[in-house]
């Protein structure tokens, strides 16, 4: 009796393990994808049916395209540079093709990727005629020995990296130029939603990527430069605790730095995701910045808080059906 007690304890010992074992397995093999197109003044009766489904669709196209890197075995940076391309190539976000303009009625580009795994990360600003703002702050991160390049020289070596250069004409839309005229005539600040766009990825081998691109702040002047391409303010990524990308008022997000502050509150306060994630964006609402920012750690959980009325985002994790969202809920 006892042996097949003993024996009975053995098997349950041994479920509970595999158990742990499976559950363990489950977590390290889970991947999935996030993505924003901007935080900021979005209102349901101030959006059009039919453009409230224009940017479900291309936020749709963006999160399925990283997704379907990922689900084919693909790296997280691969992920998060394809679907943020995407983004880039519509113009209905602020960034690359929907670029805003600047006080002077050009286009100056932002943008910026980071690798969990080894902490390497590319940056790129004040660009005007790189198409797409986020191959080439890879190219930075991967074929140069520096993390930030900005204007000329950033597209020389662009151009070097054989990437696709444009006149400034390819960024005009009617609906950006408006936007200045009427800033402009205000003279006061814009409530132009923050249309920076952006995306963290977790693959299948664990590392975590995030990247963000931006065109900045309508009327922007004085070569101003955002938080986007700034690692630790707008876009942050550590295996170790997660990966993030912010869209908002850049000069509070510099200041705070948020990205890093996430991960920060994680490492050495042993807060979860949606703990760190939530706690930035206080400290951002009570020094008077808005935005938002999305999360994605290790174990594929999510945070996607922000301060406006609302932010476009999107995610899809292995496991679970895609996410569509837009206004706060």
């Amino acid at each position: 009796m006892n042996n097949f007690k003993l024996l009975g304890g053995i098997k349950i010992a041994l479920l509970f393990i595999f158990m742990v074992f499976a559950a363990n397995f489950y977590a390290q093999n889970k991947f999935g994808i996030i993505i924003h197109g901007g935080a900021g003044t979005i209102n349901k009766e101030n959006m059009s049916p039919e453009k409230e489904e224009a940017y479900k669709s291309k936020l749709g196209e963006a999160l399925l395209t990283g997704y379907q890197v990922l689900e084919n075995g693909g790296s997280s940076l691969d992920a998060v540079e394809a679907a943020i391309k995407i983004m880039e190539d519509s113009p209905l976000f602020n960034a690359g093709r929907g670029a805003v303009f600047t006080a002077e009625g050009t286009i100056e580009l932002d943008v910026s990727i980071m690798d969990g795994k080894t902490l390497s990360a590319g940056a790129a600003a004040g660009l005007k005629h790189v198409k797409n703002p986020i191959l080439l702050a890879r190219k930075i991160m991967e074929n140069s020995p520096h993390v930030m390049l900005m204007g000329e020289g950033a597209e020389k070596f662009a151009e070097e990296q054989n990437l696709e250069i444009v006149d400034q004409e390819y960024f005009f839309t009617k609906e950006r130029w408006d936007a200045l005229q009427r800033v402009k005539e205000n003279e006061k600040k814009s409530k132009e939603k923050h249309g920076t766009v952006g995306a963290v990825a977790l693959d299948k081998n664990g590392n975590i990527a995030a990247g963000t691109s931006t065109g900045g702040m309508t009327n922007k002047q004085w070569g101003r430069v955002g938080d986007s391409p700034i690692i630790g303010a707008g876009t942050y990524a550590d295996n170790n605790t997660c990966g993030v990308s912010g869209t908002g008022h850049g000069e509070y997000f510099i200041r705070l730095g948020i990205a890093k502050d996430v991960s920060a509150l994680m490492e050495y306060k042993n807060y979860n995701l949606q703990q760190a994630a939530e706690e930035v964006i206080n400290k951002l609402t009570r020094l008077g910045g808005t935005g938002g920012i999305i999360a994605l750690d290790k174990n594929g959980n999510i945070a996607m808080p922000f301060n406006t009325s609302g932010m476009y985002r999107a995610y899809y994790i292995s496991g679970s059906e895609p996410v569509i969202k837009i206004y706060k809920e």
